[in-house]
């Protein structure tokens, strides 16, 4: 049986308010979404047939901006799993400072099954479903697992012929040349490096160190290629079915030619053949999970080897597994902080279109390290005031901001 990602998110709310005392309204309002969606879309499949996919879109709160989260393209997303991420966004976004709130929507299907037009239709369908409840103002997708630029500017066009709205700013990461901002692409997995390299030094990690990435998709691939780029010994890489590790290194381009070329991991020269489980416990000094949630449990979280996890997917880490390796020394820097990058340049994105201006990769670049690196070091001084891991030190603050937007609400 499939684990509730909802129910770890709940979990995760009630362990910081046990570190500090938050007020029960503002947990009470936590813990339950402000509005779920779901939706049929019906799409006209090339072979003539129509076909029903479901859809969801869940705002979680509102109290700090507008709804602001990805749309997932995955045959496992349901109801439960947009709620965690729904929830998850509004933390992240009060972790990263932005004036945006949480939601997150998805669709059940596997993309890769779909002809072209048959996306199109599908991702232009679901705005036609949603048109109603987004808005610049109200609610702000973004991409997701399975989900691209493309996808976006799509989305975007179908709600401009719906609304009119000519902003371009209800949909973030758009192609560059659609109101699209300069490093959307790399964003979350080189926000996740500047929020390493802020807290590097304090957590003991050389320069040079090994690493170990889960999950080779847009913000793993990145990920990789900046910490090689930076100088670290990139081990191992997976994808969703097979994995290759080194202990002397690979090249990252290399890889992913080969993955580009046949479709697979396996067969990489002078690498073994590893699995995403086994991937989890090498004995490397960063381990990165890049894919989906629970991917570290109880079950095998005291046979990660791993100095420091950093978890640019979403929810990999359990409950259960945080208590584990906190009392192993092993530090987790949290998703709402590791993975901020993405969605503090889709901040950056929606501020480009609203003023009509176009900043340039630097300048993007440089407020992005400036604002992760600020928190980063944030939460590592709350964690260590308060005696406790990064995760519910980066919740304590999160839930400090938000309590503040709801007392000025009153």
């Amino acid at each position: 049986m499939r684990a509730n990602p909802f129910e770890n998110a709940l979990v995760q709310l009630a362990r910081a308010a046990r570190v500090k005392k938050f007020s029960p309204e503002l947990l009470a309002r936590l813990a339950r979404p402000e509005r779920e969606i779901n939706v049929a879309i019906p799409v006209r499949m090339d072979n003539g047939n129509a076909r029903i996919f479901d859809g969801y879109r869940v705002q979680h709160s509102n109290l700090r901006g507008p709804y602001k989260g990805g749309i997932r393209y995955h045959p496992d997303t349901d109801i439960n799993e947009v709620r965690a991420l729904a929830f998850w966004m509004t933390l992240k976004t009060a972790v990263a400072n932005i004036p945006f709130g949480g939601g997150k929507g998805g669709v059940a299907v596997d993309p890769k099954t779909l002809s072209k037009g048959e996306l199109e239709r599908l991702s232009r369908a679901f705005v036609r479903a949603l048109a109603p409840v987004l808005g610049a103002r109200a609610d702000i997708p973004a991409p997701d697992v399975n989900t691209t630029p493309e996808i976006m500017n799509w989305m975007e066009d179908e709600y401009e012929k719906i609304t009119g709205d000519k902003t371009g700013a209800t949909f973030t990461g758009k192609p560059l040349g659609s109101g699209g901002s300069e490093g959307r692409g790399a964003a979350t997995g080189l926000g996740g490096f500047f929020v390493f390299d802020a807290l590097r030094e304090i957590l003991g990690v050389r320069k040079g160190a090994s690493v170990a990435v889960q999950g080779i998709g847009n913000v793993g691939a990145h990920a990789a290629r900046i910490f090689e780029e930076h100088g670290y010994r990139v081990v191992a890489l997976s994808d969703s079915k097979s994995g290759i590790y080194n202990e002397d290194g690979v090249f990252v381009s290399e890889v992913i030619a080969h993955k580009k070329k046949y479709g697979t991991l396996s067969g990489f020269p002078n690498a073994h053949t590893v699995s995403n489980e086994k991937l989890l416990m090498l004995p490397v000094d960063v381990l990165i999970p890049a894919a989906l949630e629970n991917q570290i449990t109880k079950k095998n979280a005291r046979t990660v080897k791993a100095k420091i996890i950093l978890e640019l997917a979403n929810g990999p880490t359990t409950p259960e597994a945080d208590d584990i390796l906190f009392k192993r020394g092993i530090h987790v820097v949290p998703d709402i902080l590791a993975n901020a990058g993405g969605v503090t340049v889709s901040y950056f994105e929606w501020v480009q279109n609203l003023k009509r201006e176009h900043w340039t990769e630097d300048s993007v670049f440089r407020k992005l390290r400036a604002m992760l690196a600020r928190e980063a070091r944030a939460i590592f001084a709350r964690s260590r005031a308060l005696k406790t891991d990064l995760r519910r030190a980066a919740f304590v603050v999160a839930l400090e901001r938000i309590e503040k937007s709801l007392r000025n609400k009153k």
